[in-house]
């Protein structure tokens, strides 16, 4: 029998709350989910657009491919401080209005981007622009959540993710394409551009619940802090970050390592968001069937992967098919997300915005960790080895976590 979740009193009860409140046809809840969708691909476009992008901004900018890097960082970081900030802020806000209010936020985060004079400029707007990120996908995860049955919540989720597996798979190989042949301003352009056309589309298909559930602010601070909500955080702020090693850098390991021209950098993008994609959707369907289980099978294949990852750069067919199955681990997002929205009673809003902030401080860790190493002479293949030790690090809290579970619920 598939493993079922210790306590999903918290999420079941907002479920039926909302279910009660507002009344949604199959066609208009499908529409609110591509609604949700589409913020999460101008937010994975904006977050990733620079890894495809390190060395034309380094070039345009008179700066090295690691403090290109840095901007990633700085951008997570946003996300890290805005997750908890934002969502505690917001549970006195209706989820449309709060919705409307964080993605008109990030479009301007991201119109500034495109305009920014300098390299320390930009470090401040792509920072602005990560603030409202976890809070985005923290509330839009509760709102999937509520327009399905109890046994299908990690594949609503995963749906609503599936915008942000799209901006690996096609915005950012199309960023990519822009900084390439236009300038890598316009990438960050577009983004604000999506990001306007989402709010657009909450509002218009996404009503106000005149009767939804507000929390108090201190309140959702207060059941926050329990060892069942830090535990799938630090796992995703760990464990995560090998994926965004790799990633970071993998454009600066083609042109070095493997040798090929800056052409197939995209080609090399779209393979890893193809796996993304169907990683998101593979982390849905293992979390259903196995709960929180599932979770340590995932980081155990990270583990490998990226391990195998550095054997592989010195040939482009064996490094593609590898950028694939490292890019698999996506599937961490919405088993985490499911996982802490179970756990999370009471404080649901701030506990599923705090995962986004926990796989920003995985992805500001990664290319920090990585730009060490690059640094210290390791090589640009060295990516995969650290990222291989964060997953094993991940999987060690995995393990403390499960048996804290175990003691709690022999």
């Amino acid at each position: 029998m598939p493993e079922t979740s210790c306590d999903t009193t918290g999420l079941a009860d907002e479920i039926d709350a909302a279910s009660a409140s507002v009344s949604h046809s199959p066609a208009r809840a499908l529409w609110i989910q591509i609604a949700l969708a589409l913020g999460g691909f101008a937010i994975g476009t904006g977050e990733f657009a620079l890894m495809g992008l390190m060395p034309n901004v380094a070039s345009d900018l008179n700066v090295t491919e690691p403090q290109v890097g840095h901007l990633i960082s700085a951008y997570a970081l946003g996300v890290v401080v805005g997750a908890p900030l934002l969502a505690i802020l917001g549970a006195r806000f209706f989820r449309q209005h709060l919705l409307i209010g964080l993605m008109g936020f990030y479009a301007l985060g991201n119109l500034a981007s495109a305009l920014a004079p300098d390299y320390d400029s930009l470090m401040v707007f792509r920072f602005i622009a990560g603030l409202p990120h976890g809070a985005y996908f923290g509330v839009a995860a509760l709102v999937a959540a509520s327009l399905v049955p109890a046994d299908q919540r990690a594949k609503a989720v995963s749906r609503v993710m599936v915008g942000l597996t799209l901006a690996l798979l096609i915005g950012n190989p199309l960023a990519t394409l822009l900084g390439q042949y236009v300038e890598w301003r316009y990438a960050f352009a577009f983004v604000g551009l999506v990001a306007v056309v989402t709010l657009a589309s909450v509002a218009l298909f996404l009503p106000v619940d005149r009767t939804e559930e507000r929390q108090a602010p201190l309140a959702e601070v207060r059941a926050f802090n329990q060892p069942a909500i830090w535990y799938p955080l630090a796992i995703g702020a760990i464990g995560f970050a090998g994926m965004f090693c790799v990633f970071s850098y993998l454009a600066p390991t083609l042109l070095n390592v493997t040798g090929v021209s800056r052409n197939w950098i995209p080609v090399a993008l779209l393979v890893f968001g193809l796996g993304g994609f169907v990683g998101n959707l593979l982390g849905g369907w293992v979390f259903d069937r196995l709960g929180f289980k599932g979770v340590g099978w995932l980081l155990a294949w990270a583990a490998v992967t990226l391990a195998v990852f550095p054997s592989t750069t010195g040939n482009l067919p064996l490094l593609l098919g590898m950028c694939f199955l490292v890019s698999l681990m996506v599937g961490l997002g919405p088993a985490l997300q499911t996982h802490l929205m179970d756990v999370a009673a009471g404080a649901q809003t701030l506990a599923a915005a705090s995962h986004h902030a926990a796989f920003n401080t995985a992805n500001a860790l990664g290319p920090w960790l990585g730009g060490v190493a690059i640094g210290a002479g390791f090589g640009w293949d060295v990516t995969g080895y650290v990222g291989a030790a964060t997953a094993v690090a991940g999987l060690v809290i995995f393990t403390m976590a499960w048996k804290s579970r175990r003691t709690a619920h022999p």
